[in-house]
Parts: structure tokens; sequence; C-alpha cells
């Protein structure tokens, strides 16, 4: 199993924590610290377990627009983007819970042009208003003639957001563009005339579920 190396020194401090305590537990023969240790143990294996970044082989093409985060379909609408699409788009949004894997992929093939971070609020993740209010990094995407905008974004636990996308760099899909730890919401913004495969409820594999067709002009 592979692990996304923001989380290298979550997982080895709170593995040496476990153990140094499970060795006080030993020596002094104390049950509570037994418990204290079997606990912290838990903890550890969650933590190794929410960095996972395991390979993602999937379907790949011009013509389709892959996940770029694990988690559930909590709302598909039509919406106003005027920082990168500059018009009208279909916005769904992917929540991930404590349990998802949270490295994120591109979901198209193409050029980085736009990444912007938005310090704001950590409110719930899958409410509504998270897209506009909560921190949050967007990468905007070229790709022939189609802008699609990818939008990484804080919740109540997430505090810490990690895009490795630079204006410029070429994306490729279904690598990875980043991270966010602890708990958070992806937000992808389509074409209109793109022809959606999921609806709210659905839940999306980053790299390996399709979202959507798109009409390539």
């Amino acid at each position: 199993m592979n692990f996304a190396r923001e989380g290298l020194v979550f997982i080895v401090g709170s593995a040496l924590i476990a153990v140094a305590v499970i060795i006080v537990a030993v020596t002094k023969r104390s049950w509570p610290l037994w418990l204290l240790g079997f606990a912290l143990l838990i903890v550890a294996i969650w933590v190794a377990s929410f960095f996972r970044d395991p390979e993602r082989p999937g379907a790949r093409g011009d013509q389709i627009v892959i996940s770029p985060a694990d988690g559930k379909v909590v709302l598909v609408t039509e919406v106003d983007e005027p920082t990168f699409v500059k018009g009208r788009a279909q916005r769904v949004s992917i929540f991930m819970n404590i349990f998802n894997v949270h490295v994120n992929r591109y979901p198209v093939t193409g050029s980085v042009q736009y990444v912007l971070a938005s310090p704001g609020k950590f409110l719930n993740a899958i409410a509504p208003q998270a897209s506009l209010e909560n921190e949050q990094t967007s990468v905007g995407i070229e790709s022939g003639s189609t802008r699609i905008l990818v939008r990484q974004i804080a919740g109540l636990i997430a505090r810490r957001i990690v895009t490795y996308s630079k204006v410029g760099d070429r994306a490729t899909q279904g690598d990875r563009m980043g991270l966010i730890r602890f708990g958070s919401r992806v937000d992808v913004f389509l074409p209109l005339d793109a022809t959606l495969r999921v609806k709210p409820g659905d839940v999306t594999y980053a790299g390996v579920t399709v979202l959507a067709d798109l009409k390539r002009r």
C-alpha cells in the first residue's frame, strides 16, 4: 500500500506514541495503560488508512471527466462560475468523510491555467454554502476548448489543503493533484452541455468513476 507523502509524519508520529505507551504498560503492568495503548494503536491504524494512496487505473479519454475525489455525491446543480469558467456551469459536489481516500486527481488532461487559494470559514463541508464561504483552493484546467474547474474545500475537521498544481503545469487525467486532510469536499464545475453520469447519493472513486461525458467542439 502506498501512502501520501504529506501523511508520513502523522503516520510515524501516531505509531511511535502508541508503541511508547504499550512499552510503558508492559513495564508497569498497568491495565489502564494497556487500554490506552490499544486505543492509540487503533488511532495509528486509522491515520495510516486515512493517508493511503492506492493506484487507480480506470477509463481515460478526451470525451470523459473522471472523479477527482473519493466520496459521495451530495449535490448536482447549475450555478454561475465567474472566476475561471466565466459563465453558467454544472457543479458536482463530492463529500469526503474521514474514512475515504483523500488524495485528489485530475479529472481531465490539459493545461493548468488557474490556481487560487482562498482563506475562509470551516463550515460543515456538506452544506451548500461551503462552496462559497469555506477555505478552498481552485484549480482551472483547459482541455482543448473546454474549461473544467476543480475546487478543494476545507470542512469542519479539515484544516489543510494541499495542491500540487501550478499555472502552466500539464494536467494528466488520473494523476495526483493534491489532498485535503481530515474530511472535506471537492466541487467540479462542468460545461452545461456535458452529460452527467452521476446523481446525488452516488459513491465516487478518484481516478475511476466517470462523472460526465463531454461534447467536444
